[in-house]
């Protein structure tokens, strides 16, 4: 196979989804792997104790916690999330995020 053939098509990357956040004492950590207009996928890492206040989006997101523990409200009511749990957070509707213990997830926000 030619170099150039190489070039534009690179080999599968397989990664490991939680180890692109990594925890930092006292704040929250996030890196954007996708950024489209038609939506975006990032990966968070917080803190014990540390959150996203109350807020609203004019698209669905979906989060996927990879690891941890978090309490996420939405339209004022409370659910517990852990590593494997997938939380739909419907557009238009407020919604929170805090970190019980560390707490990493992937946020898909789509806009379209």
């Amino acid at each position: 196979m030619s170099t150039q053939m190489n070039e534009a098509h690179p080999a599968p990357e397989v990664v490991v989804l939680a180890d692109l956040a990594q925890y930092q004492a006292g704040t929250i950590v996030s890196r954007t792997l996708v950024k489209k207009p038609s939506g975006t996928v990032t990966v968070f890492a917080f803190d014990a104790g540390e959150g996203l206040s109350e807020h609203t989006a004019p698209f669905d997101a979906l989060v996927v916690v990879l690891d941890g523990e978090a309490e996420i409200t939405i339209a004022g009511t409370a659910c517990r999330a852990r590593a494997g749990d997938l939380v739909r957070l419907p557009a238009g509707q407020s919604h929170a995020v805090r970190a019980v213990q560390r707490f990493k997830m992937l946020l898909v926000m789509i806009r379209e």
